[in-house]
């Protein structure tokens, strides 16, 4: 799928200046074997609200980026906190590379986020996960498909806002049913995945727009 592509270019341009090279190198490894699911989610989003070239310009790059180096991030930090590494390898260089790839990630996702409509959810997702993290640890029951359900809420988000239009409330319910039938073990997006994020928008004859009618808002790296 050319988003699913585009999706993870954005992810790779976004830590070309990660240091030191086997840094760098491990969050390239990991972009390029996860699915796309959340950076074409956004870039799918903004189609759907920004017309043929709802998927043009640098900044809505970013945005799905900033979505997909979030969940990344996430992602990763959930499977080491279950897999614990630490406990059996030695010495633990993998392990504490992998925990510092998860960090880098986060925090270039917030980077790329940070001026954008979409900065307060990409907070509330980390937060969110924190909670769950946590209530897990003790015992309590938490459901297994919430990171996914945050993260495509924040992905639908970022890109409908682009446009200053807030996603609809189908849309939003769309993000929860696919976060529910995915899982935590992604595939790669379904190449219906466009079309029924446009459906989903279907239901919004004249969407409340937040910002300018026709030009994308600028994130955290555009000039």
């Amino acid at each position: 799928m050319e988003a699913a592509v585009r999706a993870r270019n954005a992810g790779r341009r976004a830590v070309r200046d990660v240091a030191p090279d086997p840094l760098r190198e491990r969050i390239h490894a990991l972009l390029d074997d996860s699915a796309m699911v959340p950076g074409v989610l956004a870039l799918s989003s903004a189609r759907a609200v920004g017309g043929p070239h709802g998927t043009d310009g640098g900044s809505i790059d970013d945005r799905a980026a900033g979505v997909q180096l979030i969940y990344e991030g996430l992602r990763l930090t959930r499977a080491l906190a279950h897999d614990r590494p630490w406990e059996r390898d030695l010495p633990h260089t993998d392990s504490n590379i992998g925990i510092l790839a998860a960090d880098v990630m986060v925090a270039r996702g917030f980077s790329l986020l940070a001026s954008t409509e979409a900065a307060d959810k990409a907070v509330e997702t980390v937060k969110s996960f924190g909670r769950d993290q946590t209530d897990g640890q003790q015992g309590r029951t938490t459901s297994p498909h919430a990171l996914e359900a945050d993260v495509f809420e924040l992905a639908v988000l970022a890109g409908t806002t682009a446009f200053g239009v807030e996603p609809s409330d189908s849309l939003v319910a769309y993000a929860a049913d696919l976060a529910d039938s995915l899982g935590d073990d992604c595939p790669e997006p379904p190449d219906s995945l466009p079309e029924e994020v446009a459906q989903a928008m279907a239901d919004v004859p004249s969407p409340r727009r937040l910002g300018p009618a026709d030009e994308p808002r600028t994130s955290a790296t555009d000039p």
